[in-house]
Formats: structure tokens, sequence, C-alpha cells
């Protein structure tokens, strides 16, 4: 028998088992950094869940009527366990945030208040903090799901359970909505 004949197979399968070994420690390095980026994400969050009582302690002194109304709806957001969940309830608290900044206009000495601009500050910063985990996460996803749909990496994706994940979006209560412009009513 030819010598050849018995090497070549050999070569074949031992190509193709690091080649598989390789794939799947993609998909686990990409969950991994997912997971990492996820979790800057909810530190974040979790910063701005605890500035929104200061912020709403500085505003009670302005307003408290509006100030109770905003403390009381952010008091009633469920805390939720999945992500989707989260993002949702995410979603709710910072509608009732960027309504709270918007209250501020309406007081100019609030404005005007040093403790109003420090907590104001501080919640950029930290909206900035979310918004850059946030694309991470999503740089993440992108390469994960592309690895997920790719030939031939996609065998081993089914056979170990690594299915497409969702991009996130999360609004942020400081960005600023560009106002609609009507040329037609100018005229």
């Amino acid at each position: 028998m030819n010598p050849a004949l018995i090497f070549f197979p050999g070569v074949v399968i031992f190509i193709t088992t690091v080649w598989a070994v390789g794939t799947y420690n993609k998909f686990v390095k990409y969950r991994n950094r997912i997971e990492e980026a996820w979790n800057r994400i909810d530190v974040a969050l979790k910063r701005r869940a605890n500035l929104i009582p200061n912020l709403i302690r500085v505003i009670e002194g302005y307003s408290a009527h509006e100030a109770k109304i905003f403390s009381e709806k952010i008091r009633t957001l469920p805390r939720a366990a999945g992500l989707s969940d989260r993002v949702a309830a995410e979603g709710e608290l910072t509608q009732s945030l960027g309504g709270l900044l918007a209250l501020a206009e309406a007081y100019p000495d609030l404005k005007a208040s040093s403790n109003f601009l420090d907590l104001q500050n501080s919640l950029d910063e930290i909206e900035r903090e979310v918004q850059q985990a946030r694309n991470r996460y999503n740089a993440y996803i992108s390469r994960y799901n592309t690895l997920v749909e790719s030939f031939p990496a996609a065998f081993i994706a089914r056979k170990f359970g690594f299915g497409k994940r969702d991009y996130l979006s999360l609004e942020l209560a400081t960005e600023r909505q560009m106002p609609a412009v009507d040329f037609a009513a100018a005229e």
C-alpha cells in the first residue's frame, strides 16, 4: 500500500480538527466579549440610576410637585432580569429622565444651580460611557453574528448552539433630537 494514501487522510482529519477547535474558540471568545461589554453597560446604567435620586432632590427645591411625579414614576419601573426586559425598562427610565432634564428649561434658577450643573455633567459623562460600551457591545455582536452565519463556521455554530444575537439600542437621556424643519410653512 502506498504510504501517501495512509498519510493524506490523517492530515485532512488533523487540519479539520484544528479548524473546528479554532472556530469553536472564536465563538467562545466573542460570547465572553459580548458578556464583558454588557457588564460595562450594566455598571454605567447602575451609576445613572444612582444619580437620578440626587437630580430629583435638587429639582424638588424648585418644583416639589413635578419632582414627586418623576420620583414615583422612576420608582415604579420594573427591574428586569432578562436583557430585552432590561432594555425596555431602561428605555422607560430614559424617557422619564429626559422629561426631568426638560423640566430644568422651565426653571432658569435651576439651570444655573451649581448642584444641578454638576449632576447634569455627571449624567453626561455616564451617558457617554453607556454609548461607548453600547458601541463596543454592538461591534462584538456584529463579529459574532458574522461568524455564526459564515460558511463553514455555521456548522460549528449549529452543532454547539451558538445562535445570532440582537443588537442593543439604548436611547440616552442626554441625546438631543434635531427639531423638525418645515420649509413649506415658512412660505
